[in-house]
């Protein structure tokens, strides 16, 4: 029988999202990782398994947490309603903290080598999937008339998206809540009456 574990599994969890946030996946070492976790490599590989194993863990607390705004988004009654929940929301998480703006779901893994693949094809799925939630929740919106019946729900969905991943990358650069809330508001503005 093994000792029991001796730290809070769901406390250094959220420190490791914390560590992947700020660092993305490759930039983030296991010595990054242990060290905030409070915990030794060994500790680490048996709770987690992998690295690669704790980063999902990491990206789905992310994605239940900081990031839970897009799925509440995708619930709101009009899809002007989706559009400037998610907005709004992209603002407010990606400017949360000075030591990790951006989003996790961005930066996590934009350069990838060989060994940080498995991340970013992880990412890439995850905004894909986002994306397509995002077109379904519009072409309801044609369905049922919220939106004209030409609306192509598809454009619509990428412009949005690219969009709210826009500000993620320029709140990573150092653009601040205020100004990026004016590019949401600017986004708004150009809405489908």
């Amino acid at each position: 029988m093994g000792r029991p574990r001796e730290f809070d599994i769901d406390e250094a969890l959220e420190r490791a999202m914390q560590v992947f946030w700020e660092r993305g996946y490759e930039g983030a070492t296991l010595s990054d990782l242990t060290g905030a976790m409070g915990i030794t490599k060994p500790s680490m590989y048996a709770a987690f398994g992998s690295k690669e194993q704790l980063f999902r863990r990491a990206l789905d607390r992310y994605i239940e947490g900081p990031a839970s705004y897009a799925t509440r988004a995708l619930a709101e009654p009009t899809a002007r309603g989706v559009a400037e929940a998610l907005l709004r929301g992209a603002v407010r998480t990606t400017t949360l903290s000075e030591s990790h703006p951006g989003c996790l779901t961005v930066q996590g893994a934009l350069a990838a080598s060989d060994g940080g693949r498995p991340a970013h094809d992880l990412l890439v799925g995850w905004r894909n999937d986002a994306g397509l939630r995002l077109e379904e929740r519009f072409q309801r919106a044609v369905d049922e008339g919220d939106l004209a019946r030409d609306a192509d729900a598809g454009r619509l969905a990428r412009y949005i998206m690219t969009v709210a991943f826009g500000i993620a990358v320029q709140a990573a650069g150092g653009v601040g809540h205020d100004d990026l809330q004016d590019v949401a508001d600017t986004a708004l503005r150009s809405w489908l009456p």
